[in-house]
């Protein structure tokens, strides 16, 4: 009898299942009565489905929710686009992250298992850590060993919320200053994440055009507190980072300037990718006349580091 009991319970899971994916609605009344079973029984089929579509996000990449109208009593299943990352993906991610070397050991290690743990089908598991193997075995942390994910979020949080931030921060020499903080945005470069913001100073006119962030490397950060006291910004001089992030060269800030050099390498394809605000005005016989616009001096120090490729026309 319970044996027979199961069979009908399963087969009738599967045909609410079937239903739903040909785009039925589902009615709890209209079951209980079809199955002859009570609204609580169909209620936990209901529930089996879930867990079973949830199990199968991580396989299929694609997340289906059964929804309960309220209005009509019922059930739908609404499909939803790809929601993680295929193992193509993951592996073109887990690349970068060992390139970039930003993060202390262990962090780097939880990251790297949930992408796994996530995107990865447990029988392709085995093959795509060999991809990755050599590397992560050979990870360098980065020397300052902090861990920063949270305290990015934490401050992610400041940013949004446009809250007034106060830090004791490590300069180079090792001392410890103290500042209070218009957060703006988060930042990363060559390493390390960066903290863009403008002192709370009072009698800074923050409308006006020349006010440009100071950076602050995170993991130097040594406390901060988040403050009740909220800021605020012009829309039209809001800060965009992804604006700035372009015109800025090894986190270098000071005021905008422009460049113009001429530059005889081989790849001229590197200096666009490195400059992302350079443009080509003149080529004559493998010579590319280039203007770029850069916050402060970084870019002075990647133009020397050019040595005789770069001839610097105007800074």
């Amino acid at each position: 009898m319970e044996c027979n009991r199961k069979i009908n319970q399963d087969s009738r899971i599967l045909k609410i299942y079937s239903d739903l994916i040909e785009g039925h609605f589902i009615s709890k009344n209209a079951e209980a009565e079809r199955y002859r079973v009570s609204l609580r029984s169909i209620q936990r089929d209901i529930e089996v489905l879930r867990n079973f579509l949830e199990e199968r996000i991580v396989e299929s990449g694609i997340k289906q929710e059964i929804i309960y109208d309220r209005k009509r009593g019922g059930y739908y299943l609404k499909n939803n686009k790809r929601t993680v990352l295929t193992a193509g993906e993951a592996l073109a991610v887990i690349k970068i992250l060992l390139d970039s070397r930003a993060f202390e050991k262990e962090e780097f290690t939880t990251i790297i298992n949930r992408i796994i743990e996530c995107c990865v089908e447990k029988e392709s598991r085995k093959k795509f850590t060999q991809l990755i193997r050599n590397e992560q075995f050979h990870y360098v942390e980065p020397q300052h060993k902090v861990k920063v994910v949270d305290r990015i979020w934490q401050i992610g949080t400041a940013i949004t919320n446009k809250r007034i931030l106060k830090i004791e921060y490590q300069r180079k020499d090792k001392s410890i200053v103290e500042r209070l903080l218009q957060p703006l945005a988060i930042v990363f470069s060559e390493f390390y994440f960066y903290l863009t913001a403008v002192i709370d100073d009072k009698t800074v006119d923050l409308s006006r055009d020349k006010i440009y962030p100071t950076i602050y490397r995170i993991d130097r950060i040594k406390k901060f507190e988040i403050l009740d006291e909220h800021f605020t910004l012009p829309y039209e001089n809001r800060f965009q980072e992804g604006e700035f992030r372009n015109k800025v060269q090894f986190m270098y800030s000071g005021p905008l300037k422009k460049v113009e050099f001429y530059y005889t390498g081989e790849a001229i394809e590197a200096v666009l990718d490195r400059l992302p605000t350079a443009k080509i005005v003149k080529q004559t016989d493998g010579r590319y006349l280039v203007t770029a616009e850069s916050y402060g001096n970084g870019i002075d120090m990647w133009l020397k580091s050019q040595g005789n490729k770069i001839e610097i026309v105007k800074e």
